[in-house]
């Protein structure tokens, strides 16, 4: 890995799309999904015969209106919920079937997670942060390893600082590199800028969009903001839990 990106503040490179190879395989493919919720005596469909793939390398944003399934689509495609019906597969396995616990190995070295609220726990360092998916995945360099992707998210001199004492740019920036540390091959995003300003927005979309193609991983980003999703190389729009 041959990556230098110790200053954030990079110039834009709004609409730029990388296609991917000819050759992709299928990352991730979702069939028919279908999620409802019970609520007293009825139930509410959230997503409804929901189908799409996305090849290795590919860049997609989910959009639409709140409340149309966006996050829930997101949820059901990184194995953090499971469908009422339909099969959620990554590189030809079917997730959604496996136990809990194979499940939790699966996603350990294959996805990694940005959050709109960062999710870091508050408790931990930076750089014990960073460490802690790390660790847990077996990795015997994770100090190093840790502090190698937060000097090159610009925090080389943050890593003992705990969340509360970084900016929210600078916690984004935490959770990226924890997201990139463990070289997954498919990367998602929950809305990543939403709770940062315009420009600091901008400069955290530039670092994925760079690591994306550095690291040739699969990014899958949940999103209302439409310049950033054009930015994609495939958009795939939701309303009232359906894609139109």
């Amino acid at each position: 890995m041959n990556l230098d990106i110790s200053n954030p503040s990079v110039a834009p490179v709004a609409n730029i799309q990388v296609a991917p190879s000819a050759n992709a395989q299928v990352a991730i493919a979702a069939d028919k999904l279908k999620r409802t919720v019970s609520l007293g005596d009825r139930s509410l469909t959230i997503l409804d015969d929901v189908s799409m793939t996305v090849n290795d390398g590919e860049t997609m944003a989910i959009v639409g209106a709140s409340g149309s399934g966006k996050t829930t689509l997101l949820g059901l495609l990184a194995g953090l919920d499971r469908p009422n019906a339909g099969t959620v597969s990554w590189h030809g396995e079917v997730i959604n079937t496996l136990s809990e616990d194979a499940l939790a190995k699966k996603r350990q070295g294959t996805v990694g997670f940005v959050f709109q609220s960062f999710q870091l726990l508050p408790a931990l360092t930076a750089l014990e942060n960073v460490m802690l998916p790390l660790e847990l995945a077996g990795n015997v360099d994770a100090q190093s390893r840790a502090k190698e992707w937060l000097t090159r998210m610009g925090l080389g001199d943050r890593i003992d600082h705990q969340p509360r004492q970084l900016s929210g740019g600078e916690q984004q920036r935490v959770a990226i590199a924890r997201a990139f540390a463990a070289s997954p091959s498919i990367v998602f995003a929950d809305e990543p800028t939403g709770n940062l300003d315009t420009d600091t927005g901008n400069e955290i979309i530039e670092l994925m969009f760079k690591l994306n193609r550095d690291e040739q991983t699969t990014l899958i980003l949940v999103t209302h903001d439409l310049d950033l999703a054009a930015r994609c190389n495939r958009q795939i729009r939701l309303a009232r839990g359906k894609v139109i």
